[in-house]
């Protein structure tokens, strides 16, 4: 269902590079691997690290919605390669074009890429790199409905603009002919910190509601009309955990992992469509990569296709000071690119198509010191 991964098409060498990753469940955190070889030979390859073994530290920082991802590949990338540490922190896309832009960080990563001028301030240069994709999910705490809530799009715009406020609201019921639903009041759960999940729900409400447009538009920050705030897909997940009644949006595969009840929603061509990868992929094959890889769909065509969907980007320096971290930089996105693809269909991701990964490739051998 899915194009087929290029590990099995082409073999590539990677060098002796290890990877440690933590993300903790609400709060952003930094860990390291321990330095050092397995034997302490001088086993690594010619490329790695410099051709010399050496260690190297990479800090990278942005994105919650790709960090599941993420973590995975690193933590299987360690169980090859011993010599390199990374550390993530899941602060939000936000703030991770900021520290990436300001050069606090080795890279970052963003939902929504970079603009056009923000690039322009990133004195090492600025290389986006698209690593993977996936769905916002309208995640819900029912207790006692079992089956997946069905919304029409003005109905989800108008909760989060706050004009429905009960579960049981008739237009609701309507759409949900057969389900019993509770009279409880609806907790609207939204970002706090600035993100790109944000900025992809709010630009695909502004897609469709003119209301919304006019009165809350789109962005990483907006001000919303109701709700509580979270930081982090975390923290909107760990609050929908705990609040009765709640909706909010999130990555799908937090949802998944947390086993969060998740809405079908209504598409541009009218049909309720599930939130799944297969979907997600149907929305994400209309969406052709430009030259800078940066493109997005804020309500996609096709009668299977989910309407919320998202690439996310790695973002990587054109020129590092240091010709070790260049490298380690080259062989991570290559290993994320290739072998870590196979990880993307269990933890709720899209795999790239094939021509995604060849023209990212093509990006990232642009990276030098």
């Amino acid at each position: 269902m899915f194009p087929q991964l290029r590990s099995a098409r082409r073999a590539f060498v990677l060098p002796l590079i290890a990877v440690s990753f933590s993300i903790a469940s609400c709060q952003p955190q930094t860990s390291e691997a321990p330095t050092g070889t397995t034997d302490g030979s001088p086993s690594a390859s010619p490329a790695a690290a410099g051709g010399n073994g050496a260690n190297v530290s990479l800090t990278g920082a942005g994105a919650s919605f790709p960090a599941p991802l993420y973590q995975r590949w690193f933590s299987e990338y360690n169980k090859q390669n011993p010599n390199v540490r990374v550390s993530y922190q899941s602060v939000g896309s936000g703030a991770g074009v900021e520290q990436f832009t300001q050069g606090t960080v080795d890279f970052g990563a963003s939902d929504t890429g970079m603009k056009k001028e923000e690039i322009a301030k990133v004195s090492k240069g600025a290389i986006l790199l698209p690593m993977t994709a996936g769905s916002v999910v309208l995640a819900y705490n029912l207790p006692g409905v079992q089956n997946s809530i069905k919304l029409p799009r003005e109905v989800y715009t108008d909760i989060f603009l706050g004009k429905i406020k009960n579960w049981n609201d008739a237009r609701i019921a309507q759409a949900n002919p057969g389900i019993t639903l509770p009279n409880t009041p609806i907790t609207v759960v939204h970002r706090s910190d600035g993100s790109g999940t944000t900025s992809v729900f709010t630009s695909h409400l502004s897609a469709i509601n003119p209301e919304w447009k006019s009165k809350v538009g789109s962005g990483k920050t907006v001000d919303w009309p109701v709700g509580v705030g979270a930081k982090g897909n975390e923290g909107v997940t760990a609050q929908l955990q705990q609040t009765q009644g709640a909706i909010g949006y999130t990555e799908y595969g937090y949802a998944k992992q947390n086993n969060l009840a998740m809405a079908t929603l209504e598409n541009k061509a009218g049909t309720f469509v599930e939130p799944t990868p297969e979907s997600a992929s149907k929305a994400l094959a209309a969406i052709e990569l430009p030259a800078d890889l940066q493109a997005s769909n804020s309500d996609p065509e096709g009668t299977d296709s989910y309407p919320i969907v998202t690439y996310t980007w790695v973002m990587a320096y054109k020129n590092y000071d240091d010709p070790n971290k260049a490298q380690a930089m080259k062989d991570i996105i290559q290993y994320g690119l290739n072998e870590g693809q196979k990880f993307s269909e269990e933890l709720g991701y899209v795999p790239l198509p094939e021509e995604v990964v060849d023209k990212v490739e093509a990006a990232a051998n642009q990276i030098q010191s």
